[in-house]
């Protein structure tokens, strides 16, 4: 593959897009990327304030755009679910959902709004959700895509703990991290199994950044630690060699949500060192991601979790 960047986004007029957790990090790099092709983008977040700040960023860089913030707390079902009821109520169809927004490793064990474990309900738990009530919006889109973000983590220590999926035994905080990504690798290529099977008309493809220099270690209430983790002193040791900007993590997302070489159920990430910087490419899926019995297995017992019920007959 070619070096892929922003300049071979192709012209995203007439197509709509959400984008959570798009105040910062990779999720403002892909709203900036996507509205300078001129899509209108929805920013979702669960700050109104750096809500505004990325708007008049974006806004800055391309006057014309056409883009608004909206308040989104993925660790509350009930925001996804006013959310989503608001946009139906605003627009009639969804061309691109991405789902971005994530919370990695908190030192201890901390609970959403729906007594899950942060990590695993921020992170692919909400998005489960979200799709699910923004499905009918997304069948009338043109070309619908829907990217979801993984990580490399997916393939180290991942499993999916169903005898213990809040970690309310023994909280590890990076298991914990891998399994919800590994859940949303998994969730994608589930997604694209029923949309083919059940006749959705979806692209359902994921992606991940690397190791983008980005805020979500601090991303979640009492991420901050007093002195730095063992991990985050590592990292620091290696950011400048294994490191790329956001800017640059957010180029696998940008590709598999607009580009026509992407394939669904495709998995995009960076290709040097380790996958943790470079240039796109196809990324390495790990043996759990591929099993498709636990990925069903998954989807039932998260839909018993979130209370949302997909479709089960064909589209008509």
């Amino acid at each position: 593959m070619e070096t892929w960047t922003t300049r071979n986004i192709p012209p995203q007029q007439d197509r709509r897009a959400v984008i959570t957790g798009a105040t910062g990090g990779l999720g403002y790099e892909t709203a900036l990327a996507l509205a300078g092709a001129g899509a209108e983008v929805v920013l979702t977040g669960r700050n109104a304030a750096k809500g505004a700040a990325a708007l008049a960023k974006i806004r800055a860089a391309y006057p014309q755009s056409i883009i608004r913030y909206a308040d989104l707390d993925l660790a509350d079902l009930a925001s996804v679910k006013a959310f989503a009821d608001r946009f139906a109520d605003e627009h009639d169809m969804l061309d691109l959902l991405v789902n971005n927004a994530g919370v990695m490793a908190p030192p201890t064990r901390h609970a959403t709004a729906d007594g899950f474990e942060l990590q695993f309900g921020t992170n692919y738990l909400s998005h489960f959700a979200l799709t699910a009530h923004l499905l009918p919006l997304l069948r009338r889109g043109r070309q619908p895509r829907v990217v979801s973000l993984s990580s490399g983590a997916h393939r180290l220590m991942a499993a999916i703990h169903f005898d213990d999926l809040q970690w309310q035994r023994r909280y590890k905080p990076w298991q914990a991290y891998a399994q919800s990504k590994l859940a949303m690798l998994m969730f994608a290529f589930e997604l694209q199994r029923r949309s083919d099977a059940l006749g959705w008309g979806l692209t359902s493809n994921a992606a991940h950044p690397g190791y983008a220099r980005t805020d979500l270690q601090t991303a979640g209430p009492s991420l901050g630690r007093a002195t730095p983790s063992l991990a985050e002193r590592f990292g620091t040791l290696i950011a400048p060699f294994a490191s790329q900007s956001a800017a640059a993590g957010a180029l696998p997302t940008l590709f598999a949500a607009t580009s026509p070489d992407a394939k669904p159920a495709g998995y995009y990430g960076p290709q040097n060192a380790m996958e943790m910087k470079g240039p796109v490419g196809e990324a390495i899926i790990g043996r759990a991601a591929r099993d498709g019995a636990v990925a069903a297995r998954l989807w039932d017992v998260s839909e018993q979790l979130t209370g949302v019920r997909w479709p089960r007959q064909t589209a008509s």
